[in-house]
């Protein structure tokens, strides 16, 4: 134990830094560097408990959100098992219906595509200058170059061979 009267062995037994461990004997020395160092070695220890709280928190919703899934798959499933004798006997109703709905929906899907198309070239020819015309001016231009292109290209060689076929013409 250390002596109450003697306030330098009283100091001595108190730990460093809020470590928890005590200085062995009085034959370490207490130079600066020395406990600079120690402070500096206790400083730089890994602190793993942000990554054990943040692995935790995986954990518990990682299984809450199993236990919904199993939930809803289960109550599906029981869904299915129950409705499917109704379902089965107003199977008459259900297949016209579902073709009715489904062509319905394709064709107010296609008379609106229909619509867009020939708004966006009504503005188009009119130059108005809808969305996308720049390409659209881009790919024309390519294309005409392209054409001009091969058209020369096959005009010297369309010519040359002429000449080559008939040499008196």
């Amino acid at each position: 134990m250390a002596d109450r009267t003697n306030p330098s062995s009283y100091t001595q037994q108190r730990p460093i830094n809020n470590s928890t461990t005590v200085p062995r004997s009085n034959t370490t020395t207490n130079h600066p560097l020395s406990s600079l160092l120690r402070q500096l070695l206790q400083s730089q220890s890994p602190n793993y408990s942000g990554q054990l709280f943040g692995l935790l928190a995986f954990f518990i919703s990682g299984g809450i959100l199993l236990l919904l899934t199993g939930i809803t798959v289960t109550a599906s499933v029981l869904g299915i098992i129950a409705f499917l004798p109704v379902i089965i006997i107003t199977s008459p109703i259900w297949i016209p219906l579902f073709l009715l709905v489904t062509g319905f929906l394709s064709l107010a899907g296609f008379l609106f595509a229909t619509g867009v198309v020939v708004s966006w070239l009504y503005r188009y020819f009119k130059g108005m200058h809808p969305i996308g015309s720049d390409q659209v001016d881009y790919a024309r231009s390519r294309i005409y170059d392209t054409a001009a292109h091969v058209k020369d290209y096959a005009g010297g060689y369309f010519h040359s061979t002429l000449k080559d076929a008939a040499p008196g013409a």
